[in-house]
């Protein structure tokens, strides 16, 4: 492959998505349907709950982080920007059904939710999410833009102390985001070997 050819692979194109693959002639109507399901998947994640340890989570980060990459940075930032909407209008779609106005410990992640799904998608966009480096990599951006202002938001409101803020927004969710950071890329990378098997044939 020429340098030339590289450039023009990496430029941001929503055609190099998976859901463009999946769905390669959408109309607007079909536009919509997606992020609408995706805003729904980012729904019924909140209230999924799992037995990790040490502390028990939800599958948001799992379903920001598919999101970003199959749907790409526009629509994916729109299904979630539409998921924050939806809380600042107090629809119970927060884990638990919190309100968003109540500002909680874990308020700050929200806005994160919004830059993983961005970056994430900023990557897909760009075809760095077809091969398993790039897209573990992509990934824990995602990740790390979640935790972020999550942790900032921790710390001015709440802890005020440095290691009790690490420990309690991130150390003791280490575990599960790893489970779950591999687990979106599996899913991801088997439904891109699915595709391309599919058009092979």
């Amino acid at each position: 492959m020429t340098q030339q050819e590289l450039v023009r692979q990496m430029r941001t194109n929503p055609e190099n998505t998976l859901a463009a693959l999946l769905w390669p002639r959408r109309s607007l109507s079909g536009t919509i349907g997606l992020v609408a399901g995706a805003n729904l998947l980012l729904v019924a994640s909140a209230w999924v709950k799992l037995p990790m340890w040490p502390v028990p989570m939800t599958m948001q980060t799992f379903a920001v982080l598919l999101i970003g990459a199959t749907c790409g940075a526009r629509l994916g930032t729109a299904a979630v920007g539409a998921y924050l909407a939806e809380a600042a209008l107090g629809l119970p779609v927060l884990a638990g059904g919190s309100l968003l106005l109540s500002l909680g410990p874990t308020a700050g992640y929200l806005p994160g939710f919004l830059f993983a799904a961005a970056a994430v998608g900023l990557a897909a966009d760009r075809g760095l999410t077809r091969r398993a480096l790039p897209l573990l990599a992509a990934l824990l951006v995602g990740e790390a833009l979640i935790y972020l202002p999550g942790l900032a938001w921790l710390q001015a409101a709440y802890l005020h102390d440095a290691p009790a803020t690490l420990a309690a927004g991130l150390l003791a969710f280490l575990p599960g985001e790893a489970a779950k950071l591999a687990l979106a890329a599996a899913v991801i990378l088997s439904s891109q070997r699915h595709m391309a098997s599919r058009q092979r044939n």
